[in-house]
């Protein structure tokens, strides 16, 4: 199974960090097909920055990998670090 830590970059240049398993599915969720963050339905249209994959044969380790690295990058990295992250993606 593959989970993913990915940023979005918002409307208003803010950034929004999450995980997920189905990278398409969350960013149309985030765009107004289904439930988007609260943070981001202001901030529409939200376009993918940055995204990590996390591999493993066990879902629930792929998971935790994902989930550790969305709080890594929302608690650990300045704005400034979270623009560098994007940068070198090229997205």
């Amino acid at each position: 199974m593959t989970a993913y830590t990915y940023i979005l970059r918002c409307a208003d240049g803010s950034l929004y960090t999450g995980w997920t398993t189905d990278l398409e599915r969350r960013l149309k969720e985030h765009n107004g097909e289904g439930k988007g963050a609260k943070c981001t339905r202001s901030r529409r249209p939200c376009t993918l920055a940055h995204y990590e994959s996390f591999e493993s044969e066990d879902p629930a380790e792929a998971k935790r990998m994902a989930m550790r690295r969305e709080w890594e990058i929302k608690h650990r990295l300045t704005k400034a670090q979270k623009e560098e992250l994007c940068a070198r993606s090229g997205k």
